[in-house]
């Protein structure tokens, strides 16, 4: 399964903050992480995140797109009901 994520590096605490749409009408899942832009820090810490709040190993979440850009996409892996039903509650702000 693949997610797409709209990270807004040096954001405070790390926190998933609900649903981002672009102009565009493509929906991300909005993510704010304390790490700044980097040498990959802020995507690692995203990858984290992601990983603790789906109840995954951080090596099942797979930043496959976007290593430089707000706007990135990561393969999960797991079972994707359950995975579902984790970003279903996950796309409500915190």
């Amino acid at each position: 399964m693949q997610l797409a994520v709209r990270v807004t590096p040096r954001g405070g605490r790390d926190q998933v903050a609900g649903l981002w749409r672009d102009a565009a009408g493509r929906c991300y899942l909005a993510v704010k992480v304390a790490a700044a832009p980097a040498d990959g820090a802020a995507n690692d810490a995203v990858r984290a995140l992601l990983a603790k709040r789906l109840g995954l190993a951080r090596g099942d979440v797979a930043l496959v797109h976007g290593a430089t850009s707000r706007e990135k996409r990561f393969r999960l892996a797991g079972d994707p009901a359950a995975l579902a039903k984790k970003l279903a509650e996950l796309g409500q702000a915190e």
